[in-house]
């Protein structure tokens, strides 16, 4: 028997056995499942998926409500739209729905057995989640670092001035990764991955960007789990590979700090000496560190990068928005923009923070939260969330949600210094806005990237006139996105920086 009938056997079992399980689960209580649209038969709703699932399931909500259901293949999804509902599921259900469905894609390298965003609340994840907000990411690891933020932000300036001296465009999003990438690898390792000249920090974007896309990819063996064991597309592959050259360049750092420990030549006290103590004191393996450190650079660099250049976007949109900005940091600061403003000084600009918060409002740095399963059965705003279902929380969707937003569709910072929402922060207490997630599941490092947008937006409003590199109106500017887990501007943001007179 050759492989290809085999194959024809092996697929005509599979689809009568889901065929069966379909007809089988939709007979038990659908009525108390949310509503959602009729599935069909094997295949669900994957076809209402679309190439931007985030705006199809917003429109399927818009039909059905807040909270829907839809079958993907064999999967149960829940996907979650408004505040409302987001609000009760964090608040009264975060325990139950606090661990991951697992992506096929992310079983690559046993990453989803050894990161801390995909691991499940455990003894092994408390004491990950423990070292990275105590050892990495605290307030005062933060405070003490503002110089090293300060000193990266202050080459971003310089690299725009000679561009500038050379009437040559700025790919905004690149130099935003570029400042990330450097603040993250100073911080960790105590060096420079990258520099605005070269060509390095476009690569590893973009090997950022392809674990991103990989990871958010709709897969069929996501669907269909028995499929897994072939990766009929190839994403797990493709997403090992991704992972082995990233995991290649830290050993590499890894190897020569050790050499330099050995032989006492080390005059380091950065966070990858605090790793490899703890490496040392078996209280981290190799594998921890090298799946630790590939989450954090993955989400600190090319998010923020990414909402870095939606904000510019914006605001070239909207230079009455822009010239705001500029006059509230004159009054607050003073009018050399020549000078680099530091940490503190962002307190003095509300209206720029609500400029950040209004960016990530339209364009949250994930569309999705990282995916929830129900360990039991919820019930969640009247319906039944059943055992061992997915759950999505659609932040796109809340972010536009016009029964919490007046006009939601609108660049409109104001919102945000009016009485009613001039409190709402990122912290996930605000369920109209989770750009970093709520409950015990919540980024850790949402500080050190909150503290970052804002002072690379300062520097970038207060030290320069900005044009686009072509004649297009700024009113039609492209804001197409590319969907992953991160929504990138399908065209980059190319500016020409002018020096402010």
């Amino acid at each position: 028997m050759d492989h290809t009938t085999i194959a024809m056997l092996v697929s005509i079992v599979f689809l009568c056995f889901h065929l069966i399980k379909s007809f089988s689960s939709h007979s038990k209580n659908p009525s108390q499942l949310p509503p959602g649209p009729k599935p069909l038969p094997i295949f669900g709703n994957i076809f209402e998926l679309g190439e931007k699932p985030h705006r199809s399931f917003a429109r399927l909500a818009k039909i059905h409500g807040p909270l829907i259901s839809l079958k993907l293949g064999s999967v149960t999804t829940i996907v979650v739209s408004s505040s409302e509902v987001a609000k009760e599921m964090f608040l009264k259900h975060d325990q139950v729905l606090a661990n991951r469905t697992i992506p096929d894609s992310v079983r690559a390298g046993n990453h989803d057995k050894l990161s801390m965003s995909w691991l499940p609340v455990s003894v092994k994840w408390r004491s990950l989640r423990k070292i990275v907000v105590v050892q990495l990411f605290s307030t005062q690891r933060l405070d003490v670092s503002q110089s090293l933020r300060h000193a990266k932000v202050q080459q971003l300036h310089e690299y725009i001035t000679e561009c500038s001296k050379k009437g040559e465009p700025v790919d905004i999003g690149r130099a935003a990764f570029t400042t990330s990438l450097n603040l993250l690898s100073n911080t960790f390792f105590s060096m420079e991955l990258a520099n605005h000249s070269s060509s390095a920090s476009q690569e590893f974007k973009q090997l950022m960007w392809c674990i991103m896309e990989e990871i958010g990819r709709p897969n069929y063996a996501d669907f269909f789990p028995i499929l897994g064991y072939v990766d009929p597309f190839g994403i797990r592959r493709r997403l090992a590979v991704y992972f082995d050259k990233l995991i290649a360049v830290f050993q590499e750092i890894i190897r020569e700090r050790q050499k330099a420990r050995f032989t006492n030549l080390s005059t380091t006290n950065d966070v990858l000496d605090t790793l490899l103590n703890l490496y040392q004191e078996n209280e981290l393996s190799m594998d921890e560190i090298n799946h630790l450190l590939v989450d954090i650079f993955d989400a600190g660099t090319d998010t923020t990068a990414s909402t870095m250049e939606w904000a510019m976007a914006e605001l070239v949109k909207n230079p009455d928005i822009m010239l705001k900005a500029r006059i509230e940091i004159k009054q607050a600061l003073g009018n050399d923009s020549s000078l680099i403003i530091q940490e503190s000084d962002i307190a003095k600009l509300p209206y720029l923070q609500a400029i950040v918060k209004e960016t990530l409002r339209l364009h949250p740095p994930t569309v999705f939260l990282l995916p929830r399963k129900a360990e039991a059965n919820v019930q969640l705003y009247g319906y039944l969330i059943p055992k061992n279902a997915q759950l999505l929380v659609n932040l796109w969707a809340i972010g536009r949600d016009p029964n919490v937003w007046n006009d939601p569709l609108v660049f409109s910072p104001e919102r945000f210094l009016a009485s009613s929402s001039c409190e709402i922060d990122v912290k996930g207490r605000h369920f109209e806005l989770l750009p970093f997630g709520a409950g015990r599941r919540i980024c850790p490092g949402l500080t050190l990237a909150y503290r970052m947008l804002n002072l690379m937006l300062v520097t970038l409003v207060n030290s320069f006139d900005w044009k686009l590199e072509d004649v297009t109106s700024a009113k039609d500017l492209d804001m197409d996105e590319k969907f992953g887990i991160t929504l990138q501007k399908v065209k980059p943001l190319q500016l020409i920086p002018i020096p402010k007179k």
